[in-house]
């Protein structure tokens, strides 16, 4: 993960191992890797990524979009790595940049486990998608990926709904409605007449 921050040692030794299919070690024994598959990861060029990655909106077709990024980012990485471990390298895979709906897939899967916990209470969940809007707006940057989306989740919706919870506002066999409301979420038991908004203090 992340090779190019690699000590200059780590790429000597992946050098051998790409060029001889095999590892010597300080003790002189050799460690065979010739069925071994090699996959580096790197965020070298994320800068060419988060300029490309503006969501809802391509002044160009998906595809000369992808095309027009992927031969800027090669330019950076030919920059970054030596030669002679790039000419050792098998392929680069550029990933696109994530679209709303990617998001979206994402934020869903990320709540699969809270609805799971949910379930052995007979709480149901449900997400419109003016909210999964909010948390994508809360929890999405370019820069980092969707990883502080998982922190959005935390903050917007488990810790508020954690709190709702606590004090009794929702009990078994609520069906929990999560739309936003004035710049917040609100939980709501469709079979109840009272909401909750995230953030409220109690009463």
């Amino acid at each position: 993960d992340e090779i190019e921050k690699a000590h200059p040692d780590v790429f000597n030794m992946l050098l051998q191992i790409m060029e001889e299919g095999k590892l010597t070690d300080s003790f002189g024994r050799k460690i065979d890797f010739r069925n071994v598959v090699l996959i580096m990861t790197s965020n070298v060029g994320a800068e060419v990524i988060k300029n490309q990655a503006t969501l809802g909106f391509r002044k160009t077709t998906e595809g000369q979009s992808y095309e027009a990024m992927k031969e800027q980012l090669m330019k950076v990485v030919e920059k970054h790595f030596r030669p002679e471990f790039l000419n050792r390298v098998d392929g680069v895979i550029v990933f696109k940049a994530l679209t709303k709906q990617d998001l979206q897939h994402i934020i869903q899967i990320e709540l699969d486990d809270l609805k799971e916990r949910l379930s052995n209470y007979n709480i149901t969940i449900s997400l419109d998608d003016e909210t999964l809007d909010f948390i994508i707006e809360k929890g999405f940057d370019p820069h980092f990926g969707a990883r502080p989306l998982r922190r959005a989740i935390e903050n917007h919706i488990e810790d508020p709904l954690a709190e709702e919870l606590l004090r009794g506002r929702f009990v078994n066999g609520a069906t929990i409605k999560v739309t936003v409301y004035q710049g917040k979420l609100m939980f709501e038991d469709v079979r109840s007449p009272e909401p909750a908004l995230s953030g409220e203090s109690g009463k």
